[in-house]
Order: structure tokens, then C-alpha cells, then sequence
């Protein structure tokens, strides 16, 4: 078996995005706070956050942080 470990990751866009993107995003936790909205979730490795990252771009969505949660 691999022993790849996994990092969790928090990340920020701007706005509150609507439901229809929450399932366009299934592998991850999504919250909504005052203008924003937090989208929370586990990446075996970079290409799969970027993977998410660049669908967020594709849909338009301003990208405020990206936090690597210990």
C-alpha cells in the first residue's frame, strides 16, 4: 500500500456561492460566511488541489486564500 499522506485545506473565494455549485464540488465541506464562502477538504497531493482550483477558475470565482490547515 502507498503511504501518501493527505493535507487538508481551506480555501476562500469571494461571495456566497449558490447550491448548484456546492454540488459541482462534492469532495469538500462548504460554508458560508458574510461574503464569502469557505470551502474545506482533503488532497491526497498539489495536482488535486490545483485540479479544484482551476474548476473554481473555470466557474468564474474569485479566489480570496488558500490555507493549509495543520
Amino acid at each position: 500500500m502507498g503511504t501518501e499522506k493527505s493535507s487538508r485545506y481551506e480555501i476562500v473565494v469571494k461571495d456566497r456561492l449558490s447550491s448548484r455549485f456546492g454540488r459541482a464540488f462534492p469532495d469538500v465541506e462548504i460554508e458560508s460566511r458574510p461574503g464569502q464562502t469557505v470551502l474545506t477538504g482533503e488532497f491526497l497531493d498539489q495536482s488535486q488541489l490545483h485540479g479544484l482550483l482551476d474548476r473554481l477558475q473555470d466557474f468564474g470565482i474569485e479566489l480570496v486564500s488558500v490555507n493549509a490547515i495543520d
